[in-house]
């Protein structure tokens, strides 16, 4: 009989160690489980909802609600200016639309600086930074680089003209403006054109002083555009080039005026002294 019960009580002792080892186990994974959505938590960014266009969107275009949709966007990255609220994007109390100033690619956010006021113009004014200036040069097929030249692109404007040296007029081209940007092309100021068109006009973005020049110069000569390609920031020195330069002029004449002096001597003893004798030069 004790054997039995000394039996029943070490099976007993057995179960129950079993059972505690058991629901430890499943405790430390609850906790365990527990300290990871914690940690999941806590990573969470909070964010904000935002418009951002559904499609690509060009310069000009009428902005439409078929054209945005909300995302969530981080709250701590925030660009300012964003449009959060559907009233504010598209006012209830008007039914003019705003125009796209920039284009904009697939969810990207739609922002203040890149739509206009509700049923205002989007013109090249809007094109203008703070302190710039608008500035039409006339160009043709030649000066203006055979139609390539779209709004954005940037430019250098030569200037050919008459300039006197030593009181005798020559015909000099120089450069007088450097990456000059462009932000219209005739009446155009969308920069996604498909095909080269031969342009009249195109019209820059200067400084008031590069107005100034630019006038003079299109004033007394011609001037020529030549296109700067993209991501060149190189820093041009002066560039400047007359006829005489170009057509190696300059160097005939010296060679002319160096001819022309050459003096031919002999050398005759006169006494004790000797003394050189002009004559003819026979080669």
């Amino acid at each position: 009989m004790r054997m039995v019960f000394g039996l029943v009580l070490l099976v007993g002792v057995a179960l129950a160690g079993g059972a505690v080892y058991m629901a430890k186990n499943y405790i430390g994974a609850y906790q365990a489980e527990l300290a990871r959505e914690r940690a999941a938590s806590q990573k969470i960014v909070p964010t904000v909802p935002v418009y951002v266009a559904e499609r690509g969107l060009k310069y000009g275009e009428p902005l439409t609600l078929a054209d945005v949709r909300i995302v969530d966007w981080p709250e701590n990255a925030l660009p300012e200016g964003v449009f959060t609220d559907e009233a504010a994007l598209f006012p209830a109390n008007t039914d003019k639309q705003r125009l796209v100033l920039r284009p904009m690619e697939r969810n990207e956010a739609i922002m203040m600086v890149k739509v206009t006021e509700p049923g205002e113009d989007a013109g090249i004014t809007s094109r203008l930074e703070k302190g710039m200036r608008a500035f039409a040069i006339k160009v043709d097929v030649a000066s203006g680089v055979s139609g390539f030249l779209r709004p954005g692109d940037r430019v250098d404007v030569y200037w050919t003209g008459q300039a006197n040296s030593n009181g005798e007029r020559i015909d000099v081209t120089k450069l007088i403006e450097s990456s000059v940007y462009l932000i219209a092309v005739d009446q155009s100021a969308n920069g996604d054109i498909d095909e080269a068109m031969i342009a009249r006009t195109v019209t820059v973005s200067v400084r008031p002083e590069q107005v100034a020049a630019l006038a003079q110069a299109q004033a007394t000569g011609r001037l020529a555009l030549s296109l700067v390609g993209t991501g060149d920031d190189t820093v041009l020195s002066t560039i400047e080039i007359d006829q005489r330069g170009l057509l190696g002029l300059a160097q005939l004449e010296e060679a002319v005026v160096a001819e022309a002096e050459r003096i031919c001597t002999i050398r005759t003893r006169r006494g004790a002294e000797v003394v050189e004798i002009p004559i003819p030069c026979t080669n």
